[in-house]
C-alpha cells in the first residue's frame, strides 16, 4: 500500500497544474453553473483514463516516441482551437443547449488530449509509488486523491460563479473570453 506521505507529497506536487486555470476552468466559466457537474466529471473521468494508460503502459509509449507525443499534442491542441471556435460562433441558443448537453465529452477530451496530465502520471507519478509495491493500486491510489483534488477545486470555481449574477451580456461575454482562452491554451500546447 502507498504511503500517507507520498500521497500528501503527490498532492503538494500536483496542485499547481490543477489550480492553474486552463480548460476545465474554461468550460465551467462558459457553461455556468449547471453545467458544473458535467465539466467537474468530465475532467475527473480524464483523469482516470491517464492513470489506466499509464498502468497500462500505452502512455509511456507515447511519451518515448516523439513522433506519438507530438501526434496527441497536436491533436490537443486542434481540439482546443476548434472548441474555442465553436465556442465563439456558437449562437447561445437555449433550445439547442437543452436537447444535447456535451458539456462532460468537452472537459474529458480537454482532459485526455492534454499531453501534460498524461505525462503527470509518467513522471510526477513514479517518484511516489515504491516498485516493490502493487504498481496499479498505488496509482489509483494517487489519481483518486488527484481526482479529490480536482474535484475541490472545480468546485470552488463553480461556487464562486454561482456568486456571480448572469444576465444575457454577461453569458456572451464569458462566452467570448472563454473562447479566447480555450483557443490560447490550443495555440500554446501546439507551440511548446
Amino acid at each position: 500500500m502507498i504511503h500517507p506521505y507520498a500521497v500528501l507529497g503527490f498532492l503538494a506536487a500536483v496542485f499547481p497544474i490543477t489550480a492553474t486555470p486552463g480548460a476545465s476552468v474554461a468550460l465551467l466559466i462558459q457553461g455556468g453553473r449547471r453545467r458544473a457537474v458535467p465539466v467537474i466529471l468530465g475532467t475527473v473521468t480524464g483523469l482516470y483514463v491517464h492513470a489506466t494508460l499509464a498502468v497500462l503502459g500505452l502512455s509511456a509509449l507515447v511519451m518515448e516516441s516523439s513522433e506519438a507525443f507530438a501526434v496527441v499534442r497536436v491533436v490537443g491542441a486542434v481540439y482546443l482551437v476548434g472548441l474555442g471556435l465553436w465556442t465563439w460562433f456558437a449562437t447561445g441558443s437555449r433550445v439547442a443547449r437543452a436537447r444535447t448537453d456535451p458539456t462532460y465529452t468537452r472537459a474529458l477530451l480537454a482532459n485526455v488530449l492534454n499531453p501534460k496530465a498524461a505525462s503527470i502520471y509518467l513522471t510526477l507519478v513514479p517518484q511516489f509509488v515504491a516498485p516493490q509495491e502493487n504498481l496499479a493500486g498505488q496509482i489509483y491510489v494517487l489519481v483518486t486523491a488527484h481526482a479529490l483534488l480536482a474535484i475541490t477545486w472545480l468546485s470552488l470555481w463553480a461556487f464562486v460563479l454561482r456568486r456571480i449574477p448572469t444576465t444575457d451580456a454577461f453569458r456572451r461575454w464569458t462566452r467570448r473570453v472563454t473562447s479566447v482562452v480555450l483557443v490560447a491554451l490550443g495555440v500554446r500546447a501546439a507551440t511548446t
